[in-house]
């Protein structure tokens, strides 16, 4: 989809590796506090006592929070090794392919330390419809409303 903006291809590239550092800062700055919170938990007197499902879930949700968290960091490092050859099209390009997975990494995360939460603070049969609502509404924020924007705007041209 062209652009408005009457820049060169770098000032473009330049304009959108900014805005993608922009997003990144904000889900990068919830991702490593929601992996903190999770990596604690292994220390708290509860943790003994989880069942096997529950310990199943905690794992997988460290370990997606650790994916979620290296993965919204990695546009940084892709800017370290490649700063100066010349390629911020690409970075720009890759950061943003990055960014997107790290977000889907990130609902993940949410979403299933909402369900070992819940499962541990109240009956586990709620935890289900709740945790169910949770992912309805990052599917609705993230990417239906999205979607619809773009829609209404394809369909004004």
């Amino acid at each position: 989809m062209p652009d408005d903006r009457d820049e060169t291809p770098a000032e473009r590239a330049d304009r959108r590796w900014n805005e993608t550092l922009q997003e990144v800062r904000v889900a990068q700055t919830g991702a490593q506090i929601l992996f903190g919170f999770l990596l604690s938990v292994a220390f708290t007197p509860r943790f003994a006592h989880l069942g096997h499902f529950d310990r199943g879930l905690y794992v997988v949700t460290v370990a997606l929070g650790a994916l979620a968290t290296g993965t919204l960091i990695a546009p940084v490092a892709y800017h370290q090794l490649l700063a100066g050859h010349h390629l911020k099209p690409q970075l720009v390009r890759a950061a943003g392919h990055l960014v997107s997975v790290g977000i889907v990494l990130l609902a993940l995360t949410v979403t299933f330390s909402v369900l070992l939460l819940l499962r541990v603070a109240t009956a586990h049969w709620i935890a289900w419809p709740v945790t169910a609502c949770v992912t309805g509404w990052f599917a609705i924020c993230w990417l239906v409303m999205p979607s619809m924007l773009l829609r209404s705007k394809s369909g004004t041209r």
